[in-house]
């Protein structure tokens, strides 16, 4: 049985804001705790980094931006008055050719499950799938599982992970 605290889990809204996690999705993810509740957009994340034209041409990072433009236009299609929305699209069309260019496309998909390769500084490379649950009945929230294969080195590698996470 998979339990919570051994899967890194976080909960995103329609925006892709991050709005709790668990600790080892801290740990995964880098330290979501000491970063500012404005900062935690993985939309953001992705068309602000430094390294995204690397990003892009890696055929499996480029599939996850591609898939998270299209559940975002979904969003704005699904809550059309929510001007928070509104705002990080005008934003993002502002400031990333990249994802103008993907918008541009009205690819139009929730995105449900994928494959994604970490690689973590203290523990080294974890495959996962990244599966995208909704939230019954608040259709705007998704709860997101990086799962892996039981006893296979990725899983490991989360398990390392946990045991440097400090206690509360």
């Amino acid at each position: 049985m998979i339990f919570l605290e051994e899967v890194p889990a976080y909960v995103l809204d329609a925006k892709y804001d991050i709005l709790a996690w668990n600790p080892l999705a801290s740990a995964l993810m880098g330290d979501l705790d000491a970063q500012p509740r404005d900062q935690l957009n993985v939309i953001r994340w992705v068309f602000r980094s430094p390294d995204l034209a690397e990003h892009l041409s890696d055929e499996e990072k480029g599939r996850f931006a591609r898939a998270s433009v299209a559940d975002l236009r979904w969003a704005a299609g699904r809550y059309p008055d929510d001007r928070e929305i509104q705002a990080l699209v005008a934003e993002m069309l502002a400031l990333s050719p990249e994802f103008a260019a993907l918008w541009a496309e009205h690819e139009v998909k929730v995105r449900r499950e994928q494959r994604k390769r970490i690689t973590h500084p203290a523990v080294g490379s974890i495959d996962a799938i990244c599966q995208v649950l909704p939230v019954p009945e608040r259709d705007d929230l998704r709860l997101v599982l990086y799962t892996t294969e039981p006893g296979s080195p990725s899983h490991q590698a989360l398990r390392r992970l946990r045991e440097v996470i400090p206690s509360s």
